[in-house]
């Protein structure tokens, strides 16, 4: 294909999809593997380069705008006021380009926003084919097992296409055809723009049918081609919620296929679930029942799950992930976290620290070596290289307005169910003790210590509490210790 002969590519992405059952989100932004049906569409087609990408859009369009313009902002939309068929939608899309001063010229590649499966490889070989066979237009075909509801490929004896018939208005005899129109085409510009000036709406559904320009330009005398799927399932559109899910369990079967023959060992494929955004490095290995979601990435010879979700992580080297949520964070080389962990946006862990279970650490740093190991929270904190955090430790980051940091420094030791009562700073190779709450700063290598000194009110509980088993067990013990 020539450097510039891609003149345009169409998405077409305005139907209401009603059988979606949604009240608020339009078929289009459904999300497929971590990517919406209308970003698939756009993500393909922007593998060719088009010199001009749109997007027609037409029910709720304003989410499906902002939703372009967050993640897609070089792509263009036209509006198609009234969904008046295909056709319509296409002849929207070129009047709003040549409205602003686009000239097209070369092939124009019409494809659909909801078939995640379609590929960019695959719009290439239909844009290859037909410009190395100057057809007027090439449609994309598959042939697949159950044809029932699509537009039915009918081909001349010497194999040209001579036109698509619709399920509804298609013969008994033509239903029986199992290629199928998958609704992508490649035409030449001009051509097409000719050929939608002539479309009517004698048909069924009272639409203008964009498979109607194939036989208005065979008619002319133009050659119509087609290019069947290599896998008939890249053409899958998604009408409802059935499909959206069997769209999903096939595009992930391919993006862990992708996966384990680059060098990752997936356990258990059928309880495994990836992004399309997610990377890794040979030699890592994903437990069962482990969602990797967004950009996370796996570095050389990690472990993540079993039981695990992670939306744009990063697990480095050798680091080991373990019964978590983590959302946004970074796990060092050699690293552990879990089981049973919860790492939120910011959380930062150096190399081979620890976060043990239990333990959740938000917008906080962990130096090298530091361990978090049990039952704690920490919270828009700093912990210093090879510091050792006990048990039931909570930094106490926020005082009902505003959220304050703790510091604690180098190889610290601090007791077991500790308040850091932020802004506080304890310094390096400090200790606190155990039950401690924290409230002013602890110098460097001095013990910090806050609690209340202990006493004891003998035969309370048999003043107080009299007649419970409570108060039989210390009568038995008083009564016995005075035998002996």
């Amino acid at each position: 294909m020539g450097a510039n002969s891609l003149a345009a590519v169409v998405v077409l992405a305005a139907g209401g999809g009603t059988r979606m059952k949604s009240n608020k989100l339009p078929k289009v932004l459904h999300e497929v593997c971590g990517r919406s049906l209308v970003g698939h569409a756009v993500s393909a087609a922007r593998e060719l380069t088009p010199e001009q990408l749109v997007v027609v859009v037409g029910h709720q369009r304003e989410q499906v705008q902002e939703h372009l313009a967050a993640h897609y902002p070089a792509v263009r939309t036209a509006v198609q006021e009234e969904q008046n068929g295909t056709g319509h939608a296409v002849r929207t899309a070129l009047e709003a380009l040549t409205a602003d001063g686009v000239v097209l010229d070369g092939t124009v590649i019409v494809t659909a926003g909801d078939s995640p499966l379609l590929t960019g490889a695959t719009l290439r070989r239909l844009a290859d084919a037909h410009e190395a066979q100057q057809n007027g237009v090439t449609v994309l075909t598959a042939v697949v097992p159950e044809p029932f509801g699509y537009g039915r490929i009918l081909r001349d004896e010497d194999g040209t296409v001579a036109s698509i018939v619709e399920e509804r208005d298609a013969t008994d005899t033509q239903r029986a055809i199992a290629e199928i129109n998958s609704g992508v085409f490649a035409f030449d510009a001009k051509l097409l723009v000719e050929a939608l000036a002539e479309l009517t709406t004698d048909n069924s559904q009272g639409e203008e049918y964009l498979t109607d320009t194939l036989e208005i330009l065979r008619t002319a005398g133009h050659r119509v081609g087609a290019v069947v799927a290599e896998d008939h399932r890249d053409i899958l559109g998604i009408n409802d919620r059935v499909q959206l899910a069997q769209a999903r369990r096939l595009l992930n079967d391919r993006l862990l296929e992708r996966a384990m023959r680059a060098g990752v060992t997936v356990v258990d494929p059928a309880t495994t679930w990836f992004d399309v955004q997610v990377t890794y490095e040979p030699d890592a290995v994903v437990l069962p029942n482990t969602q990797l979601q967004g950009a996370t990435h796996l570095a050389e010879g990690c472990e993540v799950g079993p039981n695990s979700t992670l939306k744009d992580t990063l697990v480095g080297v050798g680091a080991r992930v373990s019964n978590t949520t983590a959302d946004r964070a970074e796990v060092g080389e050699l690293a552990s976290v879990g089981p049973y962990a919860y790492l939120r946006p910011g959380a930062k862990l150096a190399r081979k620290s620890k976060v043990g279970t239990y333990v959740e650490v938000k917008n906080s740093e962990l130096g090298e070596g530091a361990k978090v190991p049990h039952l704690s929270y920490i919270g828009d904190a700093t912990i210093g290289e090879g510091s050792n955090i006990g048990a039931a430790s909570v930094t106490v980051n926020y005082d009902g307005v505003n959220k304050h940091r703790t510091v604690i420094g180098a190889h610290c030791r601090t007791g077991s169910d500790n308040m850091f009562i932020a802004p506080v700073t304890v310094g390096d190779g400090a200790y606190t003790g155990a039950g401690s709450v924290i409230t002013a700063d602890v110098p460097a290598g001095a013990l910090g210590v806050n609690r209340a000194q202990q006493r004891n009110i003998e035969g309370w509980v048999e003043r107080k509490r009299p007649g419970t088993t409570s108060a039989q067990a210390a009568k038995a013990a008083t009564d016995g210790a005075g035998q002996a």
